[in-house]
């Protein structure tokens, strides 16, 4: 097997990427500190035509170089705005008919590998700060909340591995009901 070169590829540029169908998801970061999972998270939402990120409360915004180094160019492509309040935005999306879902973990929540995801609804998913997670009036104003299942010794997983395996999921899961 021969490794491609990126210009094998065929990805999209900004422009293609800015005028292609997205998934009807849009991604909530909550109070995230580090500019790097920021930056992470941009560039997974880039990978998967993701249709918004949402950055509230302390999260930093573009432009700023420790973003820019993750995010390799994904803050040109991916649509995002700044919204101060999380709890004001999740009520605005609720009213817009978003399935709102804290990824956290919680009393009453649903794994992820059990959650069905449904062709016709959008969904909002709120990812949280590094050390306290999703804030407890954020997971009171979502619909649902849905936790990554562990096995191990460690209690969570980083912000931007959470939230690339939680997209990814939701893609894989959409994908597989275009195909039926």
């Amino acid at each position: 097997m021969r490794k491609l070169r990126n210009e094998e590829l065929e990805r999209l540029d900004v422009e293609s990427f800015k005028r292609a169908q997205k998934v009807p998801i849009v991604l909530i970061l909550d109070n995230i500190r580090s500019l790097n999972n920021i930056g992470s998270v941009f560039r997974t939402a880039d990978a998967f035509l993701i249709e918004k990120i949402y950055l509230c409360g302390i999260t930093a915004t573009p432009p700023h170089k420790d973003i820019r180094k993750t995010a390799l160019g994904a803050t040109e492509s991916v649509e995002w705005h700044y919204v101060k309040d999380t709890v004001e935005l999740i009520d605005t999306l609720n009213k817009e008919g978003y399935v709102t879902l804290a990824i956290e973990q919680a009393e009453g929540a649903q794994f992820l590998n059990e959650f069905n995801v449904r062709a016709d609804h959008k969904y909002a998913l709120v990812f949280g700060n590094e050390v306290k997670g999703v804030a407890q009036l954020v997971v009171n104003s979502c619909q649902g909340v849905i936790e990554i299942p562990q096995y191990g010794t460690k209690h969570s997983l980083n912000i931007s591995v959470s939230a690339g395996v939680v997209v990814w999921d939701f893609w894989s899961k959409l994908n597989a009901l275009k195909a039926n």
